[in-house]
């Protein structure tokens, strides 16, 4: 019988530290499900890339890390913004999955109170691999490109994600 993980993200952008995590999981798993999550976001500032830019992201990652594709499923999950609906909305679009990896305390919450088994992770220097940091290093223009794996940075740099990222932070409000 196949062991399968699911570990849900949005991954804005995926990162080194994400890598990381998912290689972990796979050293305690047959096959990993990785759950894009608020899929139906898009263009703002704190989920910047398409769910398409993001499946790519994360293949090209995978992919560039050596990480056998065929024990990987990408699944796109839409928020349903009401956390009574949310682990049933994950199961509907994820096949059966036999734990949950997760660090998130509300993740963790909703899984263990639906009677998943819920394991946590090791964080991965997450003071320096977050996706909200990266995203500021973008807007502000500082290094970024070797907190992510080169094949995401060279992607994000192919679609003008980082101009987008600076685009989205501006305003036409006017200072007094």
């Amino acid at each position: 019988m196949v062991k399968r993980g699911i570990f849900v993200g949005r991954f804005q952008p995926v990162h080194n530290g994400h890598l990381e995590v998912i290689n972990g999981i796979l050293e305690n798993v047959d096959e990993l499900v990785i759950i894009v999550g608020s899929s139906q976001y898009s263009h703002r500032l704190d989920n910047p890339f398409t769910t398409g830019e993001r499946i790519t992201m994360i293949r090209k990652a995978l992919q560039e890390k050596g990480i056998e594709m065929s024990k990987i499923w990408i699944i796109p999950v839409p928020d349903v913004h009401q956390h009574a609906l949310w682990v049933s909305q994950i199961v509907g679009y994820s096949p059966k999955f036999d734990v949950v990896y997760a660090n998130e305390p509300l993740t963790s919450r909703l899984f263990t109170e639906a009677g998943f088994n819920v394991k946590a992770m090791s964080f991965i220097k997450r003071d320096i691999y977050s996706a909200t940091e990266i995203r500021k290093h973008i807007i502000d223009g500082r290094k970024w490109e070797e907190l992510v794996p080169s094949s995401v940075a060279k992607f994000i740099k192919e679609i003008d994600g980082d101009i987008r990222l600076r685009d989205l932070n501006k305003t036409d409000k006017i200072n007094c």
